[in-house]
């Protein structure tokens, strides 16, 4: 597995150059609306939810993807009351990070009601790197690919680094692809992950095309695996964005989970180095 502290460095091929940019005015599949994952602002929200959602909003960020908190997957709302919430603030709730567990079917009913699009799994169900249980995992995928399907929901998992690992020569996350159906499960890939574990996205959408209808728009620092602010790191955005299309690329949502600073400083400074380069 990836340790954190063990960066690879493979990712240097994937740096941001300057050149690049001006691409990004060509992406037409790129969504015009930013979206942000709520994990980010994790203390903020526990602070003051309402407050912390009206300077998102006022920056800009007009998608949110939800995250599991302390005090529930909203915060401390109910589904209608978070729903609410959000469409008086002219947002969005588009997606939700859950775990499959005891209380799946309750999540998805949740979810439901909230009138969002995608219920997103956040981490492997069950432990093991091992092929059998990669193969365990992709029948529980399909099923609750035909949970959320009935729900009105589509289902989706949401990547880290160790399923990018080798066993007995392949990769897991490619084991998860091929034994899930396509119709039922897709793809958050988070970005900033793929790239340090040393591949690249951009191979994932080439060679499963329209499967990863979600992304993580993350950054990471090129001496270790840690998240930083947009333009810092090793994530080339102008080349993912010019090859959105092989992704079926539906929505981003800027994730960041380390700061030099202040959150908000940081939430701030992303949108709007996205709003220079004109996207």
């Amino acid at each position: 597995m990836i340790n954190r502290r063990n960066f690879l460095k493979q990712a240097g091929s994937l740096t941001l150059g300057a050149a690049a940019l001006p691409f990004l005015a060509n992406a037409a599949a790129k969504p015009k609306a930013a979206g942000i994952q709520l994990y980010t602002v994790r203390k903020e929200l526990e602070a003051s939810v309402p407050n912390t959602l009206k300077k998102l909003a006022a920056y800009g960020y007009k998608e949110l993807e939800s995250a599991r908190s302390a005090k529930g997957n909203y915060y401390g709302y109910s589904p209608k009351e978070f729903k609410k919430l959000v469409h008086d603030l002219g947002m969005n709730l588009r997606s939700g990070h859950v775990h499959i567990d005891k209380d799946w079917q309750k999540t998805v009913a949740d979810a439901a009601e909230t009138g969002q699009q995608y219920l997103v799994c956040s981490s492997l169900p069950s432990e093991g790197q091992t092929i059998s249980n990669y193969q365990k995992v992709a029948n529980q995928f399909n099923k609750a690919g035909e949970e959320c399907k009935k729900a009105g929901l589509i289902f989706g998992y949401h990547n880290h680094e160790y399923e990018f690992e080798k066993v007995e020569g392949k990769v897991l996350y490619d084991l998860l692809l091929a034994e899930t159906d396509p119709n039922l499960v897709k793809w958050e890939l988070d970005l900033g992950w793929v790239v340090a574990s040393g591949f690249d996205p951009i191979d994932y959408f080439t060679r499963y095309p329209n499967r990863f209808p979600l992304w993580h728009l993350k950054d990471m620092k090129k001496s270790e695996p840690v998240s930083t602010e947009f333009g810092k790191g090793s994530l080339n955005i102008a080349r993912l964005f010019q090859n959105a299309d092989k992704s079926g690329l539906k929505y981003y949502f800027v994730e960041q989970e380390e700061y030099a600073g202040d959150p908000m400083d940081s939430v701030k400074h992303n949108i709007d180095y996205l709003n220079k380069l004109k996207v």
